[in-house]
């Protein structure tokens, strides 16, 4: 410090009878002197982290140190300190040893003084250290958070996390002073600034208003408090008479809540009652942190907290709406989230697992619980709580409120005839903030909707310094004090973000008009944005209209749309604007245009034909008079009203009060439940005399469907009649009340009886109501017209889209669909709709409640408490529930492809579709038998736009039915339409965009008639035109890998590793099965082969060999180039040429793949600097399927962050590597590098340089360490160069390995896979195991060859055996299967079914059903004992080779046909089955044998027995697959020989199939030499020693969990074959 210290102004605070908590600014000199002279010690040790180190250490070892040498006499004290690394996981037993085993080392005493100086975790650690160090020591905190200072330092209590949860081990121990020096909070960033005053709004809210009223009216003051510049030099504000008014603001706030808290702590040191208060927020907050911790801070988790336990209290009915959204409010105004579904945190991989379940079993161990009930403290208002206790409350309350879904439960209100008041109107509270904040004087507005569109709105206008506000009445009245219309641009960097809130969005745009630049002109510019779907919703012709009037507004990213960038200047005089989409253009100008510059007014011209929504804009002209300035609406000559109105220039003067109606869209609802249950309801404060026109409701809509209306000025009152006979309502205009077509609609989807004659349209049903005028809804929310036809249609509701609105069919109650989940498109208007259809259908659950918050936020609790209808909770699967996230969705959710003709999206959809076991639709198809015609001829006939339309048309019909179960191959051009393009970006479930090489496209285009031709563009020119709204509107893309230049051989080889690669491709994005490898779990072992080539083609031919024993293969894309050459100065690959070498990986692999974008200083070739070309190579490679991307946490988090969002099914490896030699895995950077990979990645990579072989035991160490949380992510840990061996051989994740055939090795010190096994067995870790084939005659077996042989290869340490016996019950059997080295056994006739009785581990449910096992394997169970497991790979091998060979589509009509009824045909027709054949048919010589075969299996088989192989049923297709199961001598193709005669006809009656012969010898059988001859080309055949290879090699992989070296084994089996 550069001042010269002085004494400080110091304020004390007493707890538990002594002032001991000083505060104040500067104060390192000052605590140094107080400690030293008030607690004499032999050693001060001050504990901090290196964060705090980096800031504050010298300070404060500067400060003891003199302080040390000024005193007088005796003998001099140590000062020591100790670093210790900063976050949650050194608050651990294991951290707390650290600084124990520190104190121990530096020979401390008990008399010793500990300082804690840092933040909450250093506090409870340090304190906890204290508390049992020599029996407890003093200790002394200075907190440098301000969530330190307002909670943790002070009340003495201190504690550590375990895995099990937060703060469960410590102890109360008082520290003896507690000096908070609010000169900290200088340097705390932002985000931790919010994270204290978390605690201070607790605070205030549990036991003070006047300071709450202060927090939330003054936000933007006390953040501007710590946001104004360092006073360390200066020392400024140690004295009063230097301390500036924020400094003097921040820490009179510091002070009010820790003097409440001091006060609690007094009464109840203990927390036996009183101080339970203090854990507001906290028991809900608590559960939330103890599974986001560490990305998401405590006091961020205590916000969401307070506002969860606030609703708890509201549906408990002991607290009001008002006290609910001033809370939230408040919260939100410190920049802290009050939601799970915050994008802060919702989009962490955590977050999945914030189930209510998990939740409440973590709220069990919250240490104010008593038994199992939970307690919670509930707010009674503002300042005061229910109890002075925390409250006993039921699961079933908690659930409710913690569920981000709901159902209602279906009867009669319980409290018919029912009373209500409904909130504020939402139009009118909007209109009456604009209008009080820019008119002159103080108003006093009531009702006033709290709801997160208001508090958007007064949000902006604080924003925009354009009033100030503050509540009275406990939160009834808002108080606002106008700005005249002197408005300011916000801060530099400051966007005024305004959600899914349309109305603010539209005032606000002419609003900014007015806001002048910043004082200091650093800002001109006002920017408007919104959430992903506000940027959808219009505001063209708003902005144009402004534009042409002379504002300056700038369009950020699409035209018509937000976000916008708004200038000062609104000139006003004469503006014509478009009102036929909304009237809320035309009230933004209204509203603003007393304010123009033109001193002669405004005249507001509207034009493009019809106005909508009419009753709104006189709603604005009524409201513009109250406030004091009248608006003339022209007229012509004849008196008829024009749509132009003049407005005078001048400033609204504010009444002393305005009453806000209640929101009479809103009133809808209740009113709509009567109806539909027939019961009674009325409304207060809505009748005939509103300003708004759906107070019309009720008698235009509800009396014609059958209801009772009685409507005073002030009351509506509608009873309905008898459950189940509403009217239809026939033709209804619902223009003057648009939002409440969708209440009509819910209504019309159960009126049944025959609307009334004067509303009934001509040609249209007696049950149909027609609502139009309401074509503005589409622009809402969401498209509402939409959502209603998609939402109604799950309840079985028809329905049909008009250009102005809809037509709903009536349907009975008791005929709709139960159980529908409703996606609610995050609108209001559509969850409180449904929620009506919900009282009368059972099961309906609507998916997204807290969307309600926009208009109603205590919906739920008035439905059960004012209503009288039980709602319930419902925990959604985060896959199901309708999320903005396109890659999280239904399981079996329909898989849609586009791209262009000719990309393949018919042969790759239907063979997607039979591997998934989905329906294959193709949309043409679909189309063409729609309109009766082929698609050409339609064209031709009708035209392209009549064909677009229809096809449109197309899409959203099969969207709707077909949801679910089906691969969906739209026509090529689908995404020429913009709203067939924001239908599939909408659409929840993959969109595949079929790639393929234009070449081949056009060639194939060339060929094709059947299709529309593409006009006067060529194909190229098409191609490109749709080339990005291809890659917008799909989620991945799949590239079909064509080489013009390919073999016919080569061509078929590629044939079959394109239909390997399409069915693990949809299987992945799919997430049916997702391609990951498997052991990744914990307890095994995993490795990846680092390809370094430039151009992978020279590998593709030895794939099989490079990736031996391997579990994935690293792409190196920085690596590649196709010169052959990788750029010395950084080298970026081009994406196309990324994606061909993907393809040809792919095509010669299943495995999965790491695709790695490594960046020079982290060892690699790709430029530091490149990060856009990273991303968007890493976001291709999710697109494409890609399992695992490499992501290192040096990039910019926002990115990592984003990219998270859409890996889909795929994981994020998180990595960091340090070259230098100087990173230690003992030291502070090592656990900063871990946690942040932890909160970025699915997987944590790690890699330093060994200097010495003892690294790799810090590193073990450091593993053995983070991975002990059962929570703890996988981790790759490795040291390199020849040093860091021994961690490559150690590491259990993913290990990078490379191979002897590689060209260069990835990283120094690669060890290949063999290596590392042959090295785990000398060290112990890979023990050698002995394996067995039982049965007899076995002598001739090629099973020790096949399996030693893998041994070897894969430098695994076991050895294959032969045990000949028939027995398996004998001794010698028993004593191997029971020896510890035992680690597996084939098995082979005579012991197949004999065996099954040893296995006390079980058999598989394929074993079982087929009745045989051939295949033994030893598992250790959790209590380390061994049980034996048996299985059957004869099926596995069979299914296998059936499906790789097979070249047809497997259908419902494929059959099959087993020859032969032995054991054997068991796993054969059991492989045929599961293979998707319905019909299988079974020939034997003994046809009783054949019959008794099939009535072993269920019907659902299929099994048909034949007594000739020379005629099959005509009704049926031919066998396509066969096997045979008789031995080679048993059948013949020649008449009478003996054995089953093979008659030539078996292989032509089906033009392409599969035979498998399962017999071993000799390799031509008689029945595939009669494939041969018959149908040499058509018929693919499989030998029965292929078959013995593909089941042994599973049996392999079963034994060992690695995959087989198949050709290396094949080579050696087929050499002892033809030995």
């Amino acid at each position: 410090m550069s001042a010269s210290p002085t004494t400080p102004d110091i304020v004390k605070v007493s707890i538990l009878g002594k002032e001991s908590i000083h505060c104040g600014f500067h104060l390192s000199s000052y605590i140094a002197t107080t400690v030293i002279s008030t607690l004499p010690a032999s050693t001060y040790v001050l504990v901090t982290d290196t964060n705090i180190a980096k800031l504050h250490l010298d300070d404060f070892t500067s400060a003891f140190r003199k302080a040390l040498d000024d005193v007088a006499s005796g003998p001099t004290a140590r000062f020591l300190s100790h670093v210790i690394a900063p976050g949650e996981t050194s608050k651990s037993r294991e951290g707390k040893a650290g600084v124990e085993d520190f104190l121990l080392q530096k020979s401390c005493t008990r008399d010793t003084v500990i300082l804690a100086l840092g933040g909450g975790v250093i506090g409870d650690l340090v304190g906890f250290v204290a508390a049992t160090f020599m029996r407890g020591v003093r200790f002394v905190q200075i907190p440098t958070t301000l969530l330190a200072m307002v909670d943790s330092a002070v009340g003495g209590k201190t504690a550590i996390d375990t895995p099990h949860g937060k703060n469960l081990i410590g102890s109360f121990w008082q520290p003896e002073y507690v000096f908070i020096d609010a000169s900290f909070l200088e340097t705390l960033p932002p985000r931790e600034f919010a994270n204290g005053m978390a605690e201070v709004i607790k605070t205030a809210a549990i036991w003070n208003e006047t300071e709450f009223t202060h927090l939330e009216s003054r936000s933007t003051e006390i953040i501007s408090a710590v946001q104004s510049g360092s006073t360390r030099e200066t020392l400024q504000g140690q004295v009063t008479a230097t301390r500036t008014e924020a400094q003097q603001t921040l820490l009179n706030i510091i002070i009010g809540s820790i003097s409440v808290k001091a006060y609690i702590v007094t009464k109840d040191e203990r927390e036996t009652g009183l101080r339970n208060l203090v854990n507001f927020g906290h028991t809900v907050g608590h559960a939330i942190e103890a599974v986001l911790t560490p990305a998401i801070l405590h006091g961020e988790c205590v916000s969401v907290g307070m506002v969860l336990e606030a609703e708890i209290a509201r549906k408990l009915g002991v607290l009001g709406q008002v006290a609910v959204g001033r809370l939230s409010r408040c919260i939100k105004a410190y920049g802290l989230p009050t939601t799970v579904s915050d994008p802060r945190i919702a989009k962490l991989p955590a977050a999945r697992q914030l189930t209510i379940k998990k939740l409440l079993d973590i709220m069990k161990i919250d240490k104010k619980n008593s038994g199992p009930q939970k307690k919670v403290v509930l707010l009674s208002r503002i300042g005061k709580t229910h109890e002075e206790r925390a409250t006993a409350v039921d699961d079933r309350v908690i659930a409710t409120v913690l569920a981000e879904a709901c159902k209602v439960v279906p009867g009669v209100p319980k409290n018919d005839p029912v009373r209500m008041a409904t909130p504020g109107s939402k139009s009118i509270s909007n209109r009456a903030l604009v209008l009080a904040a820019l008119g002159a004087g103080t108003c006093r507005l009531r009702n006033l909707l709290h709801s997160d569109d208001t508090q958007v709105m007064m949000a902006a206008l604080m924003d925009l310094k354009g009033a100030s506000f503050e509540w009275e009445d406990g939160g009834e009245t808002l108080v606002v004090h106008g700005g005249q219309g002197s408005l300011t641009t916000p801060p530099k960097g400051k966007e005024l973000y305004l959600g899914n809130a349309g109305t603010a969005a539209r005032f606000l745009t002419t609003v900014c008009t007015l806001a002048h630049p910043s004082a200091d002109a650093s800002t001109q510019t006002t920017i408007i944005t919104g959430n992903a779907r506000m940027k959808q919703r219009p505001c063209g012709p708003l902005v144009e209209a402004l534009q042409s009037n002379g504002s300056t507004i700038s369009y950020l990213e699409t035209a018509g749309c937000l976000p916008l960038a708004i200038n000062e200047g609104f000139k006003g005089g004469h503006i014509q604007l478009a009102a036929s989409v909304s009237s809320q253009y035309v009230s933004s100008i209204l509203l603003c245009a007393p304010y123009a510059s033109n001193p002669e007014g405004t005249v507001l011209e509207l034009t493009g034909g019809q106005v909508i929504s009419q009753p709104y804009i006189d709603m604005t002209i009524a409201m513009m008079a109250t406030f004091g300035v009248t608006v003339t609406r022209k007229k012509n000559a004849t008196g008829q009203l024009l749509d132009v109105y003049e407005i005078p220039k001048g400033t609204y003067t504010n009444p002393a009060a305005y009453n806000i109606e209640s929101d009479a869209s809103s009133a809808t609802y209740p009113l709509a439940i009567a109806a539909i249950t027939g019961t009674t309801c009325t409304i207060e404060n809505i009748g005939s005399a509103s300003l708004q026109g759906d107070a019309g409701f009720a008698k235009n809509v509800l009396e014609p469907m059958g209801c009772k209306v009685v409507q005073t000025e002030t009351e509506t009152t509608v009873t309905g009649p008898p459950r189940g006979q509403l009217r239809a309502c026939g033709y209804v205009d619902m223009e003057p009340m648009t939002d409440a077509f969708l209440t009509a609609s819910v209504l019309a989807a159960v009126a049944t009886q025959p609307s009334l004659e004067e509303r009934r349209v001509d040609g249209i049903a007696p049950n149909t109501t027609r609502i139009l005028g309401i074509a503005n809804q589409r622009v809402k929310e969401c498209n509402r017209i939409r959502a209603m036809i998609d939402e109604l249609a799950k309840f079985g509701v028809e329905t049909k889209e008009l250009d102005d609105g809809l037509e709903i069919y009536g349907k009975p109650i008791d005929e709709l669909n139960e159980n529908p989940s409703i996606h609610c498109y995050d609108d209001h208007r559509v969850a409180m709709a449904f929620s009506v259809l919900g009282t009368v259908v059972k099961g309906a659950v609507l998916e997204e409640k807290a969307c309600v918050g926009k208009t109603w936020p205590n919906w739920w609790d008035d439905l059960e408490n004012k209503i009288g209808l039980s709602v319930e909770g419902v925990e959604l699967d985060k896959a199901v529930a309708g999320q903005v996230d396109r890659y999280s969705f239904a399981p079996y959710a329909s898989i849609i492809l586009i791209g262009m003709r000719g990309a393949g999206k018919s042969y790759i959809g239907k063979l997607a579709a039979t591997v998934l076991g989905l329906e294959y639709i193709d949309a043409d198809d679909v189309l063409a038998e729609k309109v009766g015609m082929g698609l050409s001829q339609y064209v031709k006939e009708k035209g392209w736009p009549a064909f677009r339309t229809a096809e449109l048309e197309t899409l959203f019909e099969l969207l709707r039915t077909k949801p679910c179960g089906a691969v969906l191959s739209l026509g090529g051009g689908i995404v020429e339409t913009p709203a067939a393009r924001e239908a599939l970006k909408n659409y929840r479930g993959p969109v595949v965009h079929v790639e393929r090489d234009l070449e081949a496209i056009v060639k194939y285009l060339t060929e094709e008639t059947a299709r529309p031709p593409y006009g006067d563009a060529t194909i190229e020119e098409v191609f490109h035109r749709r080339e990005p709204w291809y890659a917008e509107t799909a989620t991945h893309q799949f590239y079909s890998y064509f080489r013009p230049d390919a073999t016919e051989e080569e061509k078929a080889v590629a044939s079959q590793a394109l239909k390997a690669e399409i069915i693990r491709y949809f299987k992945h994005i799919s997430g049916l099965q997702p391609n990951l490898a498997p052991n990744l779990a914990k307890g095994k072992r995993s490795y990846f082969l680092s390809l370094t080539y430039p151009d992978i083609t020279p590998a593709l031919s030895i794939m099989d060999d490079l990736t031996t024993g391997v579990d994935a293969v690293e792409l190196r894309v920085d690596l590649l180039s196709a010169s052959g050459a990788v750029n010395p100065s950084g080298n970026i690959p081009p994406l196309s040429y990324v994606a061909t070498q993907l393809a040809a990986l792919r095509q010669s692999t299943t495995l999965p793949i790491v695709f790695t974008v490594r960046t020079k200083s982290q060892g690699g070739a790709f430029p530091d600097t490149a990060e856009a070309e990273a991303f968007e190579l890493m976001k291709f490679a999710l697109r494409s399927g890609v399992e695992y991307v490499d992501v290192e946490i040096t990039w910019s988090e926002k990115q990592i962050e984003a990219l998270s969002k859409v890996r889909g099914f795929s994981k994020i490896i998180a990595s960091w590597h340090d070259w230098s030699g100087g990173f230690k895995w003992t030291g502070v950077t090592a656990m900063e590098h871990y946690a942040t990979a932890s909160r970025l990645g699915d997987i944590v990579k790690l890699v330093g340089k060994a200097n010495k072989v003892t690294d790799n035991f810090e590193l073990f160490s450091f593993v053995e360490s983070v991975s002990a949380s059962p929570s703890s992510k996988p981790i790759i840990a490795i040291n390199m160069g020849a040093e860091g061996q021994l961690s490559r051989i150690l590491n259990s994740t993913f290990s990078p390995v490379s191979h002897p055939l590689l060209p260069t090795k990835a990283a120094p010190g690669q060890l290949s896979f063999a290596q590392i096994q042959t090295s785990l067995n000398l060290i112990g870790q890979l023990p050698a195991k002995q394996f067995y084939l039982f049965g007899s005659p076995i002598q001739h077996s090629p099973s020790p060859t096949l399996h030693n042989t893998g041994f070897q290869t894969l430098g695994l340490p076991h050895k294959f055996n032969l045990l000949e016996t028939a027995q398996v019950n004998s001794d010698g059997v028993k004593a191997v299967l029971s020896a510890p080295d035992f680690g597996g056994a084939a098995v082979t006739i005579p012991c197949k079914l004999d065996v099954i009785q040893l296995l006390d581990g079980g058999i598989s449910d394929d074993a079982n059903v087929i009745g045989a096992v051939n295949t033994v394997f030893p598992r250790t169970n959790p209590d380390g004992s061994v049980s034996l497991h048996g299985d059957n790979t004869d099926w596995q091998a069979i299914r296998a080779l059936a499906a790789q060979r097979v070249t047809h589509t497997i259908t419902n009509s494929t059959t099959g046909l087993v020859i032969g009824a032995g054991g054997t045909s068991r796993a054969a027709i059991y492989a045929l089955h599961s293979l998707g054949l319905s019909t299988i048919f079974i020939f034997n010589r003994t046809l009783e044998s054949a019959k008794k075969l099939a009535l072993s299996f269920p019907e659902s088989y299929g099994l048909r027995v034949v007594d000739s192989l020379d005629c099959f049923p005509p009704e049926l297709e031919a066998p396509s697959v066969i096997v045979g199961t008789v031995p080679a001598h048993g059948t013949s193709v020649q008449k009478g020989e003996a054995g089953v005669y093979l008659p030539p006809t078996l292989f032509t009656r089906a033009s392409t199939g599969v035979v498998i012969d399962m017999a071993y010898k000799p390799a031509e059988t008689p029945l595939l030499t009669l494939a041969k001859t018959s149908a040499p080309e058509s018929w693919a055949r499989v030998a029965g020693v292929e078959l013995l290879l593909e089941q042994g090699c599973r049996q392999f992989e079963l034994w060992t969990g690695r995959r087989a070296p198949r050709k290396v084994i094949s080579e050696a089996v087929m050499k002892f074959y033809h030995s």
